[in-house]
């Protein structure tokens, strides 16, 4: 092996500080928020991320290379995300995470049953809590020796992906006004805004769109984006 090769590798070994560096992570997620939320933590773990934004540009990553790692948000615009990680889960030692908006435990469940091996809810946004979810299910030889440094640091998103977001949600409520109520329920849990959030599930349950639609609007013409 020459120096360089030998460099390379061992930049790639997990370290306490960098407990995820040496993984290919596989982001499955059609928000932009929370794809920059995610390339963040993985920035800081020193993971390498790649993202697809739905369950066809996945599969085509899929056949390409294989990931150490799979995070799959359970509501893609093309399909079910919960079908990708059961297949996803039958092919080890790839491991699979859960990700999701909606209702934690029932969300939990879905996951589970589709046979991810862990779950993480939106908004990701603590460092520590997402290093513990991939080590958890790493295989000891990926793991950093010794203990990994345990920090509470936040990642805070650019807010100029949240306003993307927004500006699909309110495409979405007139091409596909169910699926933009679950977008957008899972964009309120992300940014805690609890108006938004309540209109999306309102929405949701009464399959109506207008008043969601009012709050989307509202909310790209200034409200904290």
């Amino acid at each position: 092996m020459d120096d360089l090769a030998a460099a390379m590798m061992a930049r790639a070994r997990p370290t306490r500080d960098r407990p995820l560096a040496g993984l290919t992570i596989l982001l499955v997620e059609d928000s932009r928020f929370a794809s920059e939320a995610m390339r963040l933590l993985c920035l800081r773990s020193g993971a390498r991320l790649r993202r697809a934004d739905t369950v066809a540009a996945a599969r085509r990553h899929l056949a390409a290379y294989a990931p150490d790692v799979a995070i799959v948000d359970l509501g893609l615009p093309d399909g079910s995300g919960a079908d990708l990680i059961a297949d996803l889960a039958a092919a080890p030692p790839l491991v699979v995470l859960g990700l999701s908006g909606g209702d934690p435990e029932e969300s939990k469940g879905v996951a589970a049953q589709a046979g991810a091996h862990g779950f993480l809810a939106k908004p990701v946004a603590g460092l520590a809590a997402f290093q513990a979810t991939v080590l958890r299910h790493l295989p000891d030889d990926r793991r950093p020796l010794g203990l990994s440094l345990v920090t509470q640091d936040r990642v805070e998103p650019d807010r100029l992906a949240l306003a993307e977001d927004m500006d699909r949600a309110a495409a979405l409520l007139d091409s596909d006004p169910a699926f933009a109520a679950a977008f957008v329920a899972g964009l309120a849990r992300a940014d805690e805004d609890t108006d938004l959030l309540a209109a999306a599930l309102r929405a949701a349950a009464e399959d109506g769109p207008e008043d969601l639609r009012g709050a989307v609007e509202a909310r790209r013409a200034g409200g904290g984006l």
